[in-house]
């Protein structure tokens, strides 16, 4: 009789509550299975999952788990087998099945890998000999296919390929986390649990409450007519849910309601094409939380379940040891509601990431509603493939991706066709609508030195400046902060501070009581608030038309009192970021040529139009990943050196957990003794600072930043324990010098 062998073990030397193998892996196949049938790979991810621990049918590795102190390949062997049986598509499952722990590696050798690439593990060199017994207990299909695809090339398929491998890694290494968690929960009552996952019938119990919310909120209109121009928007938009799914734009003039009205149509469309989620992309992690809270609010009791807010920078670390990685799968989110909100960065990396806390999540992206929250944001340099990874969400991934803006980029270009097809407006006539939405009179002054600034804000009792850097605002508010209803807003705050902040600043604004604020471009973006005047310095137009809205946001003043000043700062002193500063170049074109109305319509084609093509194509894929990709076979696939290249946020940012107050302080001492992260992190997202890495390690060498329980988390998360470093008024400051220089490059 042959002795069993398990997938994972216990302290009972008994192995009575140990899992067995066999168990394990049908398990994670029949989930693998349930999860790709979104779309069409199902028996693909089922083979993945049959195979994935294969390797653990060897002596060694059951004395390994046993207590003999080794290391053991498991996942390689599957690869191996899955090549040998299925050829081509056993080479994309050998991706997958080789990675479901390490990662996704290059397929062929390559000079920036840190990883093994697949074809030199697939030779099997100094594996441990496989056991005949696995075929007793797993049966294998004859052959395997992969599902019919659209394909923009068909002789250069490689970033369909390369996505479809992605998608069946995310599918497993959910699978696999899911079942290991499962079994490892059924022997503690005691440990979190997962919760259950949404179905799609959800959708239409959140439609009928977004329904009741939309009705309550249009009788409280007051008569405005803004409110009016609103409601027809609503209306209009939500009018065309029936269209085939596809690529839709959204293009609203600030304060034109386009929140709420995305969400509408978003699940008007999933209800009646039978999609699963709605996924919400922010491109500023200062506004996720009070997106989510806005839908919360909207979906009445149905809210705190449905939503989830998702911009941890809780993520798979691969500078960490391994011992720290693999608690990390603890704190990994695989966006199981039926509303997610989460951050660009998020989203983006997580189509071309090789890891698999990144990529766990990927699969539910399949069948979902996916709007994307100021479109024009997505970055320059990786715009391109940007596009072609929507665009293919879009044709094999039966997703429908809204391009939500109030500045809208021209992505409908001919020269952009080869990456992504027609995308059609569903906002009613953009041209009128901005003239009837129409509040402020932009005006520009070429130089302002920051004394200037702060006598501009010092004339008006309630002013708001933005401005480009960290460290300009909290200069320009240390220079005004003696002045009634001064206050400062920047990302050196946590999310939790800076709701407080901005309660408080609303709640000045409506009282009509003095309110000076000093801000980053966090406030830009999404925050209802609204000043009698606003001073931006210099940006691209759309964050001119960003900060514009935050004037005169509900149309009670007249258009020419309502100002928005763009000035210019003293390059010496405030340089911005090179990025920055191109948009900035390209903007001060377009306030020349339409200096009567830098805003309209006219104005902002001509402001994209130079950005994108003044450097030509290339520059919108700086790395030319899309080249890399066409170039690629089937066994010579990218993984790592794509997920190398593809980085919205080109410098490291490290997450800091601030003590800001008692629920930040009760969770921090939760995580010192849970078992599992997952429901804690998800609570102190909102207690998060990032910060460049060479501050974090200054910080990190003073002993003001501590881990917590490195025993079990590791480096993972940061505590900041010098609370004297954290002020009430601007957030995280220390007055080292050489912090304060790397602050000065981050905007």
């Amino acid at each position: 009789m042959n002795p069993p062998f398990f997938a994972h073990s216990t302290q009972d030397a008994s192995k009575r509550d140990w899992q067995f193998l066999a168990d394990h892996l049908l398990a994670v196949s029949r989930l693998a299975w349930s999860f790709a049938q979104a779309f069409g790979a199902g028996e693909l991810a089922r083979v993945a999952g049959l195979l994935h621990d294969l390797g653990k049918y060897c002596l060694e590795y059951q004395d390994y788990i046993a207590g003999k102190p080794a290391h053991v390949d498991h996942a390689t062997r599957g690869a191996i087998v899955a090549l040998e049986r299925y050829g081509p598509v056993g080479q994309l499952l050998a991706y997958a099945i080789a990675g479901h722990h390490a990662g996704l590696a290059d397929g062929k050798a390559s000079a920036e890998l840190r990883r093994t690439p697949l074809a030199l593990r697939l030779t099997g060199k100094n594996l441990p000999e496989l056991l005949p017994q696995w075929e007793q207990e797993i049966e294998l299909p004859r052959q395997v296919a992969l599902p019919t695809m659209k394909l923009k090339n068909p002789r250069a398929p490689g970033f369909e390929i390369a996505f479809m491998a992605r998608m069946l890694f995310s599918c497993l290494v959910d699978a696999d986390y899911l079942d290991t968690d499962a079994f490892y929960a059924g022997l503690d009552p005691s440990r979190t649990r997962r919760r259950p996952s949404s179905q799609a019938s959800d959708l239409s119990a959140l439609r009928a409450a977004l329904d009741e919310h939309l009705t309550a909120k249009q009788g409280q209109g007051g008569g405005k007519p803004i409110n009016a121009t609103r409601a027809r928007i609503l209306a209009h938009v939500r009018a065309q849910a029936a269209r085939e799914p596809g690529l839709f734009s959204l293009w609203v003039p600030t304060g034109g309601g386009k929140t709420l009205a995305s969400m509408a149509f978003a699940l008007d469309h999933a209800v009646q094409h039978g999609l699963r989620r709605v996924i919400q992309v922010i491109p500023f992690t200062s506004i996720v939380e009070q997106n989510a809270r806005v839908f919360r609010e909207a979906f009445g009791p149905l809210g705190v379940d449905a939503v989830l807010e998702h911009h941890s920078a809780f993520a798979d670390d691969p500078t960490q040891a391994r011992e720290a990685k693999d608690k990390l799968h603890l704190a990994m989110e695989n966006w199981d509601a039926p509303v997610i909100v989460t951050t660009a960065v998020q989203f983006f990396e997580s189509l071309f990431g090789d890891r698999p806390a990144q990529c766990r999540k990927l699969h539910r992206v399949a069948g979902s509603v996916i709007v994307l929250d100021e479109a024009q944001t997505l970055p320059l340099p990786l715009l391109r493939p940007s596009l072609a990874a929507l665009d293919e969400l879009a044709r094999n991934y039966h997703c429908s991706i809204v391009f939500c803006t109030a500045t809208q980029p021209a992505l409908s270009d001919p020269r952009f066709h080869d990456v992504i097809g027609a995308i059609t407006e569903l906002a009613p006539a953009p041209d009128r609508l901005y003239q009837e939405l129409r509040r402020t009179t932009v005006r520009h002054e070429p130089r302002l030195s920051d004394e200037q600034v702060v006598e501009r804000l010092l004339v008006s009792p309630q002013a708001l400046c933005i401005v480009n850097s960290r460290l300009q605002a909290h200069a320009l508010y240390q220079m005004l902060r003696q002045a009634p209803g001064a206050r400062h807003l920047s990302t050196l705050m946590c999310a939790a501070h800076r709701s407080r902040v901005l309660n408080d600043i609303r709640q000045r604004l409506q009282a009509g009581e003095p309110c000076r604020v000093v801000s980053t471009s966090l406030i830009e973006a999404g925050v209802d608030v609204s000043f009698p005047r606003v001073l931006r310095a210099e940006a691209g137009i759309d964050s001119i038309a960003q900060a514009a809205g935050r004037c005169n946001r509900e149309g009670l003043a007249s258009r020419e009192t309502s100002e928005v000043l763009v000035f210019g700062s003293d390059p010496a002193q405030w340089k911005p970021p090179p990025e920055l500063k191109q948009f900035a170049d390209v903007a001060r074109g377009t306030l020349r040529r339409f200096a009567a109305d830098p805003l309209q319509p006219a104005a902002v084609t001509d402001y994209f139009e130079e950005l994108y093509w003044t450097q030509g194509t290339a520059a919108l894929d700086e790395h030319d990943l899309l080249g890399l990709l066409r170039g690629s076979k089937i066994d010579s696939l990218p993984f790592e050196t794509l997920a190398c290249h593809y980085r919205i946020i080109s410098s490291v940012q490290m997450p800091v957990l601030v003590p800001f107050d008692d629920e930040a302080r009760e969770a921090l001492r939760a995580l010192r003794h849970a078992e599992s992260a997952l429901g804690l992190a998800r609570r102190l997202q909102r207690y998060i600072v990032q910060i460049p890495r060479a501050a974090y390690r200054l910080l990190r060498e003073a002993g003001a930043v501590q881990p917590i329980a490195p025993e079990k988390w590791g480096e993972q998360f940061m505590e900041l324990v010098n609370e004297s470093l954290y002020d009430e008024s601007c957030g995280l400051a220390w007055e080292n010098p050489a912090y304060l220089q790397v602050q000065a490059s981050v905007w």
